[in-house]
């Protein structure tokens, strides 16, 4: 297989605007394919999700981990089916910028946006058969899609973490605008070795990192260029009309 093709459905279809909270086993809308599948996991997939994730991940998760992302709906678990076997997964979860880890808190402004929402990835991975033909990619816009609907504009930020050692991942990331956030020493434990990681952002609905000296600058010349400056030049404009 070396390329995929979807058709959305029709856009009167109940399913337009899935609801992961009741209906996370569900095909996903606009997805779908004869060849390729993508819909929200279930109990019955935990197994499977197990087996896939011991040979694609250096990470070790505890049984409670799959038990959740295959159960609990505050997961946004989504799975790629090619032939009846899962292929792809990503899963991610939209959360209270309050609960963002402290090593994470500098991702946002916390005074503008106390109570806004994030999008956390906590892993997505495909098989290595069928890397580099968009599997990850079509995971990744599910829930950029998601997460940028109307009924999400709270949310303002997407970060993941990513060892610094696996380029290829950085590498989809930065092609899909994630940007470099910190350096995490030590942040990973891989075969009882500590390894170092990354956390990336991608700012989604209107959000920006924190401002610095200069964007509070640039902002208050912008302000200065689009109101005060017109409002004298029309001001300026008017008395030369009346005087000359």
């Amino acid at each position: 297989m070396t390329s995929f093709n979807w058709y959305p459905k029709n856009n009167n279809s109940r399913e337009q605007h899935h609801d992961v909270s009741s209906t996370y086993c569900n095909s996903v809308p606009f997805t779908s394919t004869a060849e390729l599948q993508l819909r929200f996991l279930c109990p019955s997939d935990l197994d499977q999700v197990k087996e896939c994730c011991s040979s694609w991940f250096p990470i070790q998760y505890p049984d409670t981990w799959y038990r959740d992302i295959t159960s609990d709906p505050r997961f946004y678990s989504l799975a790629a089916i090619y032939q009846s076997q899962l292929v792809g997964l990503l899963i991610a979860e939209v959360k209270n910028s309050d609960a963002i880890n402290k090593e994470d808190r500098g991702i946002l402004d916390t005074r503008m946006y106390s109570n806004c929402h994030v999008g956390y990835i906590l892993s997505l991975g495909v098989c290595s058969s069928l890397r580099r033909q968009g599997v990850a990619s079509l995971l990744l816009d599910s829930f950029l899609n998601h997460v940028t609907q109307s009924e999400n504009q709270i949310c303002k930020a997407i970060y993941l973490h990513v060892l610094t050692m696996n380029s290829a991942a950085i590498r989809f990331y930065e092609k899909h605008y994630f940007r470099l956030h910190s350096f995490l020493p030590y942040y990973y434990s891989v075969d009882g070795k500590c390894k170092d990681g990354f956390s990336y952002v991608l700012y989604v609905n209107g959000g920006h990192p924190p401002w610095g000296l200069l964007d509070y600058l640039y902002n208050w010349c912008q302000s200065l260029y689009n109101n005060i400056i017109p409002h004298w030049y029309n001001k300026m404009k008017h008395w030369l009309q009346n005087h000359l």
